[in-house]
């Protein structure tokens, strides 16, 4: 059974969604590495999938809305390379995420959380969306995204 595990990548934080079921993505925690310490972030991904069995592993890429990667967008490139480097029986995607911050800061907004709550949960909301995301277009075009696929 495939377990699937949704990362917002930022340079302190890991905001963390998950699916058990292909169909829903549900919001799971944020976890804290030392700034821009992306070994240490690796780790942390690489102990959660031996504890947890995931399957699959969306990572948000930023990019740019001219579609350039930029910075924050090599960043996730090469925590995906990290990840398979330890993982390569898992599927490493990396995902579109260029509103899902901004989405998730609405939604928090939204539900009337305060400021201190907003920052606390923004990325692993962010994660749920761009988890989210991925199995909508996955089931929508009956698709599963390989270790090559690059988007």
């Amino acid at each position: 059974m495939k377990k699937y595990l949704g990362i917002d990548l930022g340079s302190k934080s890991l905001g963390l969604a998950i699916s058990t079921s292909g169909i829903i993505a549900n919001s799971y925690q944020t976890l804290y590495f030392k700034e821009d310490n992306y070994h240490d972030a690796a780790h942390i991904i690489n102990e959660l999938i031996k504890s947890e069995g995931f399957t699959d592993i969306v990572i948000g890429l930023p990019k740019h809305m001219n579609n350039d990667l930029g910075i924050r967008g090599q960043i996730s490139v090469d925590f995906k390379t990290l990840l398979e480097a330890s993982n390569p029986e898992i599927n490493v995607v990396l995902w579109d995420e260029r509103t899902s911050t901004k989405a998730a800061l609405k939604t928090l907004i939204a539900g009337k959380q305060t400021r201190k709550k907003q920052k606390n949960k923004k990325d692993e909301v962010a994660a749920t969306i761009i988890l989210q995301n991925y199995l909508n277009y996955k089931e929508k075009n009956n698709y599963e995204w390989k270790h090559n696929d690059f988007n």
